[in-house]
């Protein structure tokens, strides 16, 4: 099991959402009075002497150019859920540790099942690397550590956090089988964070690591001090009992922000709105997933509440996308009031993926095309963009369509002239049996409207926008008729292919219910 614990969250939740604030003194605070309790201290404010647990005003006496930035909970709670994500890039078994409200009220750990990645590492310590580089690259540094178990991996970052909390050095430990108590012995008691009452009532007995808890005789334990400690014990010595990780089963991804002052205008709410797509992006990445619809809601200045939904043509990652409907949708419908607080929820889409073929050249990117595809339905209407398809009908000008799919290699060979039966003329290319050269029909839709003389039932001229002059060569009539039983549908065509004195050869059709001639195809 391993574990990944960031020893100050509501600082890097701050600086997750507010990059700009790298480097400056400034601290969070529980409230925006001037009694509020400082709850973590950036490094800068921490060289010029400000400490948690203080006032508001006693850190603002330390330091003239502190910043108090008030926490927000919108933001920690998706800062946690980041975590998740950033686990589940590694092992398909994730979940934040229980929240600890004593002696570590501002870290977060998130815990993992590494069981089977040696085959993507060759060692265990370069898997705590590899996942505490991927989380100082998402603006969470913290403190890896591997062990058996999931508490024990979760008290040894949490030692590597108070051993060296300026993170120099010692952010990775991995412990090798068996060695749990040999770590654990001389560790302070307070690492295995006990409640309140439980570490005040050790410390009254001069219990103050883990050996002196050992030490102490089961069954008097729980006498003096109440089944609690017995929980305690267990897991000071390794053995506490623990399920096994959930699965995830649910892909909503949520960011959300309470905002320092409310917001009246459009500019700086899609100001707030890129950051938290951005984010929101950066989370679908770690899980490899692609944004769907977006489910905005903003709380209003007075209790009022904007809920809504951003339909979305096709999963995408594309920022400038996303941000431009979110526009789009402020601009047509504007919130009644000023903007509170914001929340901004997807599910996300798994990407597809194409299998590369050694014997055709690479096609397009699954998630571009779907892209694309979207956009020209877009723009040319709702069914009317795909891929044609022969459609179950004998009425000659009838075709269908259907979702357009990049072709695979067994349709690309099934396809190919040496599988197609050369007993059915209508099926593929027509062979001229005096040049021995392929005649290919390429179908005018619509059809060219024609002037036609006929001489005895047969075309001996026409003129039209696709080639004029006398017939030279005629075959047919080729009879198709159909649905007489409908007076809309029904169909009787007569088909002649002729060559023109221009060397033209064409497809003529004469509509007999619209008495009208037509140029339908032309052989190329």
């Amino acid at each position: 099991m391993a574990c990944l614990l960031v020893p100050d969250l509501p600082l890097r939740a701050e600086l997750r959402a507010h990059p700009e604030l790298e480097g400056k003194p400034f601290v969070v605070a529980a409230g925006d009075d001037a009694r509020a309790e400082v709850i973590a201290v950036s490094p800068a404010a921490f060289a010029d002497g400000v400490r948690a647990r203080g006032s508001v005003t006693q850190a603002r006496s330390i330091s003239s150019a502190l910043q108090v930035r008030v926490m927000s909970p919108a933001l920690e709670q998706a800062t946690r859920q980041t975590l998740v994500d950033l686990a589940l890039s590694f092992s398909p078994r994730a979940a934040l540790a229980e929240r600890s409200t004593w002696a570590f009220p501002c870290e977060a750990a998130v815990l993992l099942d590494a069981s089977g990645l040696s085959h993507l590492f060759s060692q265990e310590a370069h898997f705590a690397s590899a996942l505490g580089a991927r989380a100082e690259a998402l603006g969470l540094p913290g403190f890896v550590a591997v062990a058996a178990s999931r508490s024990v991996a979760h008290i040894a970052a949490r030692r590597c956090a108070t051993t060296d909390p300026s993170r120099s050095e010692h952010t990775v430990c991995v412990l090798p089988p068996g060695h749990e108590s040999r770590f654990l012995s001389p560790l302070p008691v307070d690492l295995l964070d006990p409640d309140d009452k439980l570490g005040q009532q050790l410390t009254r007995f001069g219990i103050h690591t883990v050996r002196d808890l050992l030490r102490l005789p089961r069954r008097a334990l729980a006498t003096r001090l109440g089944p609690e400690v017995l929980q305690l014990a267990a897991r000071a010595r390794g053995e506490e009992n623990e399920s096994p990780l959930p699965a995830p089963s649910d892909d909503l991804i949520v960011e959300a922000m309470d905002l320092d002052h409310p917001v009246d205008r459009s500019e700086p709410l899609l100001f707030v709105l890129r950051g938290l797509l951005s984010r929101l992006l950066e989370r679908l990445t770690l899980r490899r997933l692609a944004c769907g619809p977006l489910d905005l809601e903003l709380e209003l200045v007075g209790g009022g509440r904007d809920a809504r939904r951003i339909g979305i043509a096709g999963p995408t990652r594309d920022l400038r996308v996303l941000l431009r409907l979110v526009s789009l949708s402020l601009e047509s419908d504007a919130p009644d009031a000023a903007v509170e607080s914001v929340r901004l929820g997807t599910r996300g889409h798994p990407l597809q993926c194409d299998q590369l073929d050694l014997f055709r050249p690479r096609g397009p990117d699954p998630n571009t095309l779907d892209r694309t595809l979207s956009e020209l339905e877009s723009l040319c209407g709702a069914g009317r963009v795909g891929a044609p398809e022969i459609a179950n009908e004998h009425r000659p000008d009838a075709y269908g369509m259907k979702p357009f799919q990049p072709a695979s290699l067994s349709s690309t060979r099934s396809s190919t002239p040496s599988s197609i039966p050369s007993s059915t003329p209508s099926s593929g290319p027509e062979v001229d049996r005096v040049s021995g050269e392929t005649l290919v029909v390429r179908a005018l839709r619509p059809a060219v409207a024609a002037e036609v003389r006929v001489s005895r039932g047969v075309p001996v001229s026409l003129r039209s926008a696709v080639s004029s002059g006398d017939v030279v060569h005629t075959s047919g009539p080729w009879r198709t008729t159909g649905r007489w039983w409908s007076d809309t549908e029904r169909y009787a065509l007569d088909h002649f292919d002729v060559q023109v004195s221009d060397g033209t050869v064409l497809r003529l059709c004469f509509d007999w219910h619209a008495r009208a001639w037509r140029v339908d195809g032309v052989y190329d």
